[in-house]
């Protein structure tokens, strides 16, 4: 939520710098996320002065240029080469110096510079007002007022407007903060408790009257329970047109598009007041009447976008007496907003049920700034005091007459919430006894009337629209953010409990693992795992009949669970090499959901992802690219970490992978991993490989060894290392020369490690050439010859004998 400073000072007088401001309105719980600088005029016209033109002629190598000289107030004139007919001597003119950055109406910037034009030289720029974001014009040059003095800087002349903009990070419990009269409000109260006494500011009504009753609009609720509250007056003779620049620059600080005095003034109450308007165009309303009702189920309604909606029954519309006008509190319909011809308005303020405008917002995925604020809870007794201070605004700015009584239908008043609060509870929550004087203070700065006091507590009367403190404790909070957090003493002695548990626990052995990845340079992410049920296609791996639907998404990019680790990745990995980033590695903890005919199944995954070098550039580490083995070593060492070791190896089934394996214990498995598809990657616009590992946590979790840690001593006798070249055929693995070591000798044999792979030139066809070297060691006694030639001899008979193997 964005809130400027200059408004926000309309409802508070203080001279605080915004900073300090910001500070204390986090302190508050309204978290202030940044500050930004606003400009009524982009650049501020800074280098852009007044000029005096002093001679004009025509350019000698340009028909259709000028050369003028230009007095700015320096005492030397410029010349500069300008091409708008209407230029001549004796103007006072917009000038932009050298070195002056002007913006495009695209925001895009470029500086003005000495130079030549058809051999003439230049030192400025004679503007025109869309070249300095006044206006949209480009006939010609500006002309400003000839009893200007030249050199005056052009921010002067035009009073541009310098602004903060808080934004605020608004949680969605504080509907009373969603305007600048809410933060006003909090505000005060905040500075009460450090002794600065301020008063809150309101915009008068009192000067509002009817001037005459010539346009009456008889107002029907059918649906009370959805609109318990509905206000609205006509006003006529009014004349739609660009808003006065005060109220520009107010909508243009918060990011609004101003539109025409009309639309402008209901936004403008709606971000100072916090309640939402709709003006109808009254000459559109047939019988002179509004129903507000719903309609069945399958209506058609055209909104505002020219998008054809078909109806729900629970719909809240406002109707008149032949066709709907606009659905409840969220947008408005096609044929019934105000346009350049209008000249009278039935000018609307309402409070719609919370629920209904969520769920009908949802359904026709709409999301406004009324609906934003109609779910969440409004106060519904600044109803009709907003459409008098909006009408009052119209008038001011779009002239005409108020031509109707306030029409108000408000059936059943709504109470405050009544709560008792006690002082022992407020002591055992806050750790802290404070004051009861400080205590009222607080209610009394936050509207909450204290109706009743005795010695345990005290009675209070909580304002409607405060529909987040409705409980004791909710008070409670309330006194604590007003208090102060940081007033709170922190005692000198802790306590705390400790639980007894399992280091075989889940978010233990995430740690374990997250560590391992983190030190060997992988990032952890976080996807979401609401997706876009587009990916379903991109791999068979996914089923559309086993997507998990959400009922009422907030996009249809976000409608679905995610049935796979891999995509949300992917689009990790896109957005950081998209932005320069290259090499990669990420792993994540995430769950994937699958509908199995009536029952949704949740499963647990690890997932590995690496693209890119395995390290960063850097002058002392010859580059290496990442490749299928770096991934296979990751993904044994975190099953080695986890206490799993015995596994098979096969190849995956798993559709994601043009080239990958799967481990299995039994009929377990336990991760698949592989190179990706290109053209899965291709379809998030990566153009480097990407290797992806995908462990069945949930299986891994069932597997992991209760065991105790076992070591043993350094042996002290020394290994011996011997090699074989084998010729073997192609669909021989090295996983069968490594079986079959093992097989041939358990004893002093203690690890087999292939250091080349060799096929093509001099090689019979189908055959290739594995360079093995074997590690033997004996514990207890140095090594013999004779030992070791007879295990190699014993090696060597078995792999001739049960792999064909030849020596080279």
């Amino acid at each position: 939520m964005k809130i400027s400073y200059n408004w926000l000072k309309q409802f508070i007088k203080i001279d605080w710098d915004s900073q300090k401001t910001g500070e204390l309105l986090t302190d508050l719980g309204l978290e202030v996320e940044g500050i930004t600088a606003f400009e009524s005029v982009k650049g501020g016209l800074k280098g852009i002065v007044v000029g005096e033109v002093l001679t004009c002629v025509k350019h000698p190598n340009a028909d259709k240029l000028k050369l003028t000289t230009v007095n700015i107030g320096t005492g030397t004139p410029l010349q500069i080469v300008c091409g708008a007919a209407n230029v001549a001597a004796g103007q006072k003119v917009p000038v932009a110096t050298i070195g002056t950055t002007l913006y495009t109406q695209e925001g895009e910037a470029w500086t003005i510079k000495k130079g030549k034009i058809r051999g003439e030289e230049s030192h400025g720029m004679i503007c025109a007002e869309d070249e300095l974001g006044l206006g949209k014009g480009h006939d010609g040059i500006m002309v400003l007022d000839n009893s200007l003095v030249p050199g005056t800087p052009c921010a002067k002349v035009f009073k541009i407007e310098h602004d903060e903009v808080f934004e605020i990070g608004l949680t969605p419990n504080r509907a009373d903060a969603m305007s600048h009269f809410g933060v006003a409000r909090d505000l005060k109260a905040g500075l009460k408790q450090k002794d600065i006494q301020k008063e809150l500011i309101t915009p008068s009504v009192s000067n509002f009257i009817v001037e005459n009753r010539s346009l009456k609009i008889d107002v029907a609720v059918e649906k009370s329970e959805l609109a318990p509250r509905y206000c609205g007056l006509t006003i006529s003779n009014l004349i739609v047109q660009p808003s006065p620049d005060w109220l520009k620059n107010r909508l243009k600080a918060i990011g609004i598009t101003p539109k025409n005095n009309i639309v402008d003034a209901t936004n403008y109450v709606l971000h100072e007041l916090g309640q939402p308007l709709h003006a109808f165009d009254a000459a559109k309303i047939k019988g002179h009447k509004i129903i507000v009702k719903t309609l069945p189920k399958g209506s058609k309604f055209t909104t505002l976008d020219g998008i054809e909606r078909e109806l729900h029954e629970e719909d809240l519309m406002i109707c008149d007496a032949e066709k709907p006008l606009c659905i409840a509190g969220v947008f408005g319909g096609e044929n019934s907003g105000v346009t350049e011809y209008t000249t009278s308005i039935f000018l609307e303020s309402a409070y719609f049920n919370p629920v209904s405008v969520r769920k009908t917002a949802k359904r026709h995925a709409l999301n406004t700034d009324a609906s934003f604020r109609f779910e969440r809870g409004i106060d519904i007794n600044n109803v009709e005091y907003s459409l008098m201070r909006a009408a009052l605004l119209i008038k001011e700015i779009a002239g005409g007459d108020i031509t109707s009584d306030v029409a108000d239908f408000y059936p059943k008043k709504k109470d405050d919430y009544q709560v008792f609060l006690t002082y022992d509870k407020i002591n055992k929550l806050i750790g802290q006894e404070i004051p009861e004087d400080t205590i009222k203070s607080i209610m009394a700065s936050l509207d909450i009337k204290v109706k009743n006091v005795s010695e345990s507590g005290m009675g209070l009367a909580i304002p409607f629209y405060r529909v987040d403190v409705q409980r004791e404790v909710d008070v409670i909070e309330e006194i604590l953010r007003v208090f102060g957090y940081n007033n709170i003493h922190s005692k000198e002695k802790l306590n705390a409990s400790i639980a007894s548990t399992s280091k075989f626990e889940d978010y233990k052995l995430q740690n374990i693992i997250g560590d391992q990845l983190s030190s060997q340079g992988f990032y952890e992410i976080l996807a979401n795992s609401l997706t876009t049920p587009d990916y379903i296609a991109l791999s068979s791996d996914n089923a559309e009949k086993e997507a998990v639907k959400i009922m009422n998404p907030l996009s249809t990019d976000l409608s679905v669970m995610r049935q796979s680790m891999l995509f949300p990745g992917l689009e990790a990995i896109s957005y950081n090499s998209n932005r320069k980033k290259q090499h990669i590695k990420f792993f994540e903890f995430g769950k994937t959901y699958h509908q199995k005919q009536t029952e949704r199944i949740e499963n647990k995954h690890l997932s590995l992802l690496i693209t890119g070098n395995k390290t960063e550039d850097n002058w002392s580490i010859p580059t290496q690219p990442s490749n299928f083995y770096f991934l296979k070593a990751t993904v044994e060492n975190i099953l080695l970490r986890l206490g799993i070791s015995d596994t098979n190896s096969l190849p995956t089934q798993s559709d994601v992978f043009s080239e990958g394996l799967s481990l299995n214990v039994q009929e377990n498995v336990l991760v698949n991993f592989g190179v990706v598809k290109k053209s899965i990657t291709k379809h998030f616009d990566i153009k480097q490989e990407v290797l992806y590992a995908d462990f069945e946590w949930s299986t891994i979790l069932k597997l992991v060894p209760i065991k105790s840690i076992q070591f043993k001593d350094i042996p002290k006798y020394p290994e011996v290392k011997r090699d074989f070249a084998l010729l073997l055929d192609n669909k021989v693995s090295f996983k069968e020369v490594h079986d079959l070591a093992f097989e041939s000798e358990k004893k002093l044999l203690k690890n087999i490690n292939l250091f080349d792979v060799y096929t093509g030139k001099n090689l019979p066809e189908g055959k290739k050439s594995y360079a093995v070297s074997f590690t033997i060691q004996d514990t207890k006694n140095t090594l013999t010859d004779k030992q070791i030639d007879k295990i190699m001899l014993k090696l060597q008979t078995n792999y001739e004998k049960k792999l064909g193997a030849e020596l080279r």
